[in-house]
């Protein structure tokens, strides 16, 4: 199953098996393809109440038909972990996590970890593992854009001093503890907490400043 998040809205890719287990409003991709703006209008009115899934045989090349008039933008990004401590970014007044577009000649792995220095000053020497990939669209210089992005989770022993990218808009970058998410949770992005969920499996596993 993948989601991608049109506005704060998610819309829902699977494949045609496992529609079964799942409800909300089901529509062929196939048929969605073709009633594009049907589809973002049913989104827009269920405000996340109703889910709308999108189903056929290949849900991740369905991503790729639905959308594909949209500049496709690929980024990477993570949690890093210092001793009990987890590294977030504020950025245009909501919490984030460092990410960034992944340049030409770069896997996903190295662009994580350029971009988590570059915009927070913290250098880590390797990705543990993959957390899981987001999409969400946007416009960016009056172009939809749906950009896909590689969380990874990663260790760092260094100094606690941080860095924030001003000239990226980050104005704040600080370590969260593990008891209240509350801040985060409030104050982000609806796939950020796709993120955080993906990678703090336990009940208790919460963030506190």
């Amino acid at each position: 199953m993948y989601k991608v998040f049109i506005q704060d809205d998610p819309l829902f890719f699977v494949n045609v098996e496992k529609i079964h287990s799942l409800d909300g409003i089901f529509i062929r991709q196939s048929l969605a393809n073709a009633n594009r703006e049907y589809i973002f209008s049913l989104l827009a009115n269920s405000s996340g109440n109703t889910p709308v899934i999108l189903f056929s045989d290949d849900p991740e090349a369905g991503i790729s038909t639905f959308f594909e008039d949209y500049d496709f933008v690929a980024a990477a990004g993570g949690i890093v972990k210092r001793k009990q401590k987890y590294l977030f970014i504020k950025r245009l007044g909501k919490w984030d996590l460092p990410k960034g577009k992944i340049d030409d000649g770069e896997n996903p792995e190295e662009a994580a970890i350029r971009e988590i220095h570059e915009e927070c000053g913290v250098l880590c020497e390797k990705v543990n593992e993959l957390i899981t990939i987001t999409y969400h669209t946007y416009e960016y210089e009056g172009r939809p854009t749906i950009k896909k992005t590689y969380w990874y989770s990663l260790d760092y022993d260094g100094d606690k001093e941080l860095t924030a990218q001003q000239e990226e808009g980050i104005t704040k970058a600080k370590w969260f503890g593990r008891k209240k998410a509350g801040k985060i949770r409030q104050e982000t992005y609806p796939s950020i907490v796709d993120v955080l969920d993906s990678y703090f499996t336990e009940p208790d596993s919460e963030l506190d400043s």
